[in-house]
C-alpha cells in the first residue's frame, strides 16, 4: 500500500500524519506533534489512526528539525516497518501572488519561495528547512507543498489592496490571507456533510496560537482578518493582531527600536502574552483568572466580535459561523463569549450544547447556525500528495 507522509513546520514544533492512501480518502496512520525544538525538554507526542497513543515521551533534548524528524521516522518506523513513503506532503505559509494550487517542490521552486521568507518570517524559513531535509531523507518520494495563502488567491480586488500607491501593489505588497489549509478543510467538511450551509455566507473562526477569521461564499474565500503578514487581524498568542502604523513609526523615532526588534516585539511578545503578562495559553490564561488575564480574554473576544460583524458586511449577510483551531474547538468560554448578545446578528447560543462541545451549538431558533467542527491540515495536505501521485502515475501509464 502507498503511504504519504505530512509535515507542517512551526517556529519549534513539527507536525506529522503518516497516511494509507487507496481507493477513497486518505486515512490516518498516525498523527502527531513535536514541540519545544531546540530546546532540552523537547517532546514527542504520537497517535494511531484510531486515536491510542504511541508515543508521548518525556522531555528530551532535540537540537533542531533535521533531529526532530529523524526522531518522527524512527518512531514511524519501529511502529509500522512495512511502510514504504511514496509521497511527503509539506505546509508553505506563503505561496506569492500567483500560486492557487498545491505544487510540485524542486530546487527552483525552493529557491522562489525563499524570496517570500520576509512576509512570514516566522513560518516560511522552517517550512522550507523542514521541506529540505525530507528532500534529502525520501529522495525518491514525490514532495508536494501545499501553500496557506492559496485558498485566498481569489479574493474580490477590493479585499486585497491597501490604500498606497497602485505600484506596490504591483510589487505584491497587498492581502494575501493565512491558515488556508484550515479553511480549505472546513469548506469541504461542509460540502460533504453540510451543503446547505456550504451553499451559504459562512465565517469560519481559525483560533489558536495563531488566529484569524475568514468569510465564504459558496465554500470560497471573499475575505480574511489576515493582510500581507500574518501578524494582521485577531490578538494571536504572541502576535499583536490588528495594528496602527503609527505605533510602528513611534516605536522607530521615539524608542529607538530596530526594525529587528519590532519584528520580535510584534512576532514573540506581544498578543495574549503581552497582554496578561503571562502566558500565550488560552487554558493557562482562563485558569488564572487574574485582573490581567481576564483583561486579555476580553479584548481576544472584542476583537473577533469586531470581525464578525465587518465580514458578515463583506458577506452582505450571514448564515452560519464554524468554530476551529486549537481553541475555537476547545474553550466554551471563548465560544460563549463571542457568541453572547449576538441576536443582532442572528446569533442564538444553546448555552448546553456549547458547555458539552456539540458539533452544533446554536438554538433551533437561530437564524444564523454555530458549529465546531475540528480543522485537519495534515488530510488536506495528504489529498493533495494523493491527486498528485495519480496524475503522475496516470502519465507514466500514458507513456508506456
Amino acid at each position: 500500500m502507498t503511504h504519504v507522509l505530512t509535515l507542517n513546520a512551526g517556529s519549534s514544533s513539527l507536525k506529522f500524519g503518516l497516511f494509507a492512501l487507496g481507493a477513497s480518502d486518505p486515512s490516518a496512520v498516525s498523527t502527531g506533534l513535536v514541540e519545544e525544538i531546540g530546546s532540552d525538554c523537547a517532546r514527542i507526542h504520537a497517535s494511531s489512526g484510531d486515536g491510542e497513543v504511541i508515543a508521548d515521551n518525556r522531555p528530551e533534548p532535540i537540537q533542531d528539525d533535521a533531529v526532530a524528524l529523524d526522531r518522527v521516522l524512527a518512531l514511524l518506523g519501529h511502529h509500522y516497518p512495512d511502510v514504504r513513503i511514496s509521497a511527503v506532503g509539506h505546509r508553505i505559509v506563503h505561496g506569492g501572488q500567483d500560486i492557487v494550487s498545491p505544487q510540485p517542490l524542486s530546487e527552483e521552486v525552493l529557491k522562489k519561495l525563499e524570496r517570500l521568507s520576509p512576509l512570514a518570517p516566522l513560518h516560511q524559513p522552517q517550512n522550507l528547512l523542514v521541506a529540505r531535509i525530507a528532500m534529502a531523507r525520501f529522495p525518491k518520494a514525490l514532495q508536494i507543498a501545499c501553500f496557506d495563502t492559496a485558498f485566498h488567491r481569489h479574493h474580490p480586488w477590493v479585499n486585497d489592496v491597501f490604500a498606497l500607491p497602485r505600484e506596490y501593489y504591483d510589487k505584491g505588497v497587498r492581502r494575501y490571507g493565512f491558515h488556508g489549509l484550515s479553511y480549505e478543510y472546513i469548506s469541504d467538511h461542509l460540502r460533504r456533510t453540510a451543503p446547505l450551509f456550504h451553499a451559504g455566507r459562512v465565517i469560519v473562526a481559525h483560533l489558536g496560537n495563531g488566529a484569524s477569521m475568514c468569510a465564504m461564499v459558496s465554500g470560497r474565500s471573499v475575505g480574511s482578518t489576515m493582510g500581507f503578514s500574518a501578524l494582521d487581524g485577531l490578538p494571536m498568542g504572541t502576535r499583536c493582531g490588528q495594528l496602527d502604523p503609527g505605533v510602528l513609526l513611534y516605536l522607530m523615532e521615539q524608542e529607538g527600536m530596530s526594525a529587528s526588534e519590532i519584528a520580535d516585539l510584534l512576532y514573540k511578545h506581544s498578543g495574549l502574552l503581552g497582554l496578561s503578562g503571562l502566558s500565550h495559553d488560552m487554558r493557562t490564561l482562563e485558569k488564572a483568572d487574574t485582573p490581567e488575564t481576564r483583561q486579555a480574554i476580553s479584548y481576544f473576544t472584542f476583537r473577533i466580535r469586531r470581525e464578525l460583524g465587518a465580514l458578515a458586511a463583506v458577506l452582505g449577510g450571514l448564515d452560519t459561523v464554524v468554530f476551529t483551531g486549537g481553541i475555537g474547538e476547545n474553550s466554551r468560554l471563548i465560544r460563549d463569549r463571542v457568541c453572547g448578545d449576538m441576536g443582532w446578528l442572528g446569533i442564538e447560543l444553546d448555552h448546553d450544547a456549547n458547555a458539552d462541545n456539540n458539533r452544533i451549538i446554536s438554538t433551533d431558533l437561530s437564524r444564523v447556525s454555530v458549529m465546531v467542527i475540528p480543522t485537519n491540515e495534515e488530510l488536506v495536505i495528504a489529498r493533495a500528495a494523493a491527486l498528485h501521485l495519480a496524475s503522475e502515475a496516470t502519465k507514466v501509464h500514458d507513456r508506456s
